[in-house]
């Protein structure tokens, strides 16, 4: 099961059009210009994480972007004032799903992150209807919450103490 986790910048971004995410409807994950917008965000706000294309033999399977988060009000109230990251962006191939690559890709990120920048809880959104994500986030020890924005349930991955 070997991928590579390269840096997602502007020169390579545009390999997310190969993703093929034909069986996930529009309504659950955002688009590639949104993986743009979001990554001119991040970088125009100077927030910290990291962004990766996710490749295996030189072909883009997938993006996963987790970084700094900025506290919405349609996040959990225990998070206001506290640093936290947002898992913002994580779409994989059809063709790479189900087969373990999601749960190594997300660990492998968020190492890195906490090993670069600290550990702070983690929140991401799923959309209402997405059973299968849920089903993945809760298998890989985030909870979900009360909290929505929009369509989406927030699910919140605090910090482990070790």
């Amino acid at each position: 099961m070997d991928f590579t986790l390269e840096d997602l910048t502007f020169e390579n971004c545009n390999k997310a059009y190969e993703i093929d995410r034909t069986d996930i409807p529009d309504s659950f994950v955002d688009d590639v210009p949104t993986l743009i917008a979001t990554l001119h965000f991040g970088y125009d706000n100077k927030l910290k994480g990291r962004s990766f294309l996710i490749t295996k033999d030189g072909k883009a399977i997938g993006t996963i972007l987790l970084g700094e988060g900025l506290y919405c009000n349609t996040d959990p109230v225990e998070l206001k004032d506290k640093p936290f990251y947002r898992l913002v962006f994580f779409v994989l191939d059809k063709n790479f799903r189900g087969k373990g690559f999601g749960s190594k890709i997300l660990e492998r990120t968020i190492e890195k992150v906490y090993s670069e920048f600290g550990k702070h809880p983690i929140v991401l959104g799923v959309h209402k209807d997405n059973e299968k994500a849920a089903r993945f986030y809760l298998k890989n020890g985030f909870t979900k919450t009360s909290c929505m924005d929009g369509d989406d349930y927030c699910f919140i991955r605090n910090v482990s103490v070790n």
